[in-house]
C-alpha cells in the first residue's frame, strides 16, 4: 500500500536546522521508502504512543499513520528528538 505523505508546519522549522545535503537525503529517503512501508517501522511508546519513528543515520522521523496517509510530526537528530 502506498502512503501519501504530509508534513506538519513545524517539520519545516526541523529541515532548516539540517544541513541542505543531510536534509535533502532525509527527504529522498522519505519519499522511497517510508511512503511504501510506513507500517513495517516501529511504535513508539510511553509519552509519545501512537506515533511510530524512522531511521536515516543519526536523524530521526517521528509520524503517525492516518488512513492512508503518513503525517511526519518531527524530524532531528536523534539525541533531541525525545525532548519537548
Amino acid at each position: 500500500m502506498a502512503y501519501n505523505i504530509t508534513f506538519k508546519k513545524s517539520v519545516a522549522k526541523d529541515l532548516k536546522k539540517i544541513a541542505g545535503s543531510e536534509a535533502n537525503r532525509i527527504l529522498e529517503k522519505l519519499e522511497s521508502e517510508l511512503s511504501i512501508k510506513a507500517d513495517k517501522y516501529p511504535e513508539l511508546q510511553g509519552a509519545f504512543a501512537g506515533l511510530r519513528k524512522y531511521r536515516v543515520g543519526n536523524y530521526r522521523v517521528i509520524y503517525a499513520i492516518i488512513h492512508d496517509s503518513v503525517l511526519v510530526v518531527r524530524i532531528k537528530h536523534r539525541k533531541d528528538v525525545y525532548k519537548k
